[in-house]
């Protein structure tokens, strides 16, 4: 793919820079002689303050971080927005601390060291300008004004031009031929909160998409139809449980999505009838996955989306509690990180407009295992964006030979 000339020379500026540091701090060393010379500065004696993975300011993968809802000047072709939101929960609570427990999980992955073998890229080496645009500062009392203030942040970005200057030559999925408006918008990858998020980021998408197809991994349904008996006020409707039988009644959703990893207890069978007729999705249960395979999983997914305009919601306890602990409704049985994640590589090429990991709350979380997998789930993301098609198989990419 083609980059215009000062894209190019702003990637080979940065992975210079990164060089250069890493070798004045670990390369070249002061010689003994020299250690206790106090006479000169930091920077004469070691160069710039440059970050290692486990230091600096927590952006997601030490990313450029600004305050972009009230900072419209930096450019990005792809946002990464918290939303600390866990006020609409059913069980255990705490996933307001999923955003930063996902980039604490993400200090390993760095611009200059991010190629992976499974999808053999790097995203951040693609041209596109990536940004971690901060947290969305939520009302944590009133949930009413916390979907309004997600919905205007999300807007917000989603309004904003794309970095990128010829958009012929953009390296990812364009959405313009999807858009009302004819134009390119930003993607966003969003970090919960509880799955309750989803309702105002596809109010927000229905602006510009219409209605528009969910590919949802998670371990339960969240289509249940709010129960006029618990149901006090207009609000109380709404919650993680609920929110996509609600967007189906607002007319945000296509009827062509799909539930990946379900495995939950249900009322009765019944609770699937409305699923699907009602809400208009079809099941990948987590149990399919040993009957029919990843490939079929993977081939049902895609058959069912289509060229629909498409949004991917995983929460994260789509994954077994035994690989991923820290979430709200723990579920055994889940399919494995592996297993997830080679799905993801499997829907490339699909005309995704967003996405999102939610449902991590931290505090129930053992040597951060959890927002590790979190974390390298929206690393997949930002891949999965600028790949037209799923990665081969490596061993066709880069066949095995029995040479000595």
């Amino acid at each position: 793919m083609n980059l215009s000339f000062s894209n190019a020379l702003l990637l080979v500026l940065q992975a210079l820079r990164a060089e250069a540091h890493i070798q004045s701090v670990f390369s070249n060393p002061p010689s003994d002689t020299s250690l206790r010379d106090s006479s000169k500065t930091w920077s004469e004696k070691y160069g710039a303050q440059g970050d290692l993975v486990y230091t600096g300011p927590l952006a997601f993968s030490h990313l450029p971080y600004a305050r972009c809802l009230e900072d419209a000047s930096p450019a990005f072709d792809v946002a990464i927005l918290g939303m600390p939101f866990d006020t609409a929960v059913t069980y255990r609570p705490g996933a307001r601390f999923g955003p930063s427990g996902i980039r604490v999980g993400s200090r390993r992955i760095h611009g200059q060291r991010a190629w992976s073998i499974s999808w053999g890229l790097d995203p951040y080496q693609q041209g596109l300008k990536i940004v971690d645009c901060g947290d969305v500062p939520i009302n944590p009392f009133d949930n009413a004004l916390a979907l309004d203030q997600m919905e205007v942040a999300y807007s917000t970005l989603l309004q904003r031009d794309v970095a990128f200057t010829s958009l012929e030559d953009m390296p990812i999925s364009s959405t313009r031929p999807l858009a009302k408006d004819n134009k390119e918008h930003p993607k966003i990858v969003t970090l919960g909160g509880d799955h309750t998020i989803v309702l105002p980021i596809l109010r927000s998408l229905n602006q510009v998409y219409g209605p528009i197809s969910v590919i949802h991994f998670d371990a339960h349904l969240d289509t249940w139809a709010p129960s006029d008996a618990h149901s006090y006020t207009a609000q109380s409707r709404i919650t993680h449980g609920s929110f996509f039988y609600i967007a189906r009644e607002e007319g945000l959703l296509s009827n062509t999505s799909v539930h990946a990893g379900i495995r939950c207890k249900m009322i009765s069978e019944a609770d699937l009838t409305t699923d699907e007729e009602a809400v208009g999705f079809k099941i990948i249960s987590t149990d399919d996955i040993d009957d029919i395979g990843i490939n079929e999983v993977i081939r049902r997914i895609r058959a069912r989306i289509g060229d629909s305009p498409v949004y991917l919601s995983l929460d994260i306890d789509v994954i077994d509690p035994g690989l991923a602990p820290a979430t709200g409704t723990p579920e055994t049985g889940g399919w494995t990180t592996r297993e997830v994640k080679r799905i993801i590589r499997g829907l490339a090429g699909l005309n995704f407009v967003g996405a999102d990991v939610v449902e991590v709350a931290p505090a129930y979380d053992h040597a951060d295992i959890t927002s590790i997998a979190a974390a390298d789930i929206v690393h997949d993301f930002l891949s999965l964006f600028v790949s037209a098609e799923p990665p081969k198989p490596r061993d066709k990419r880069r066949p095995w030979t029995d040479d000595l």
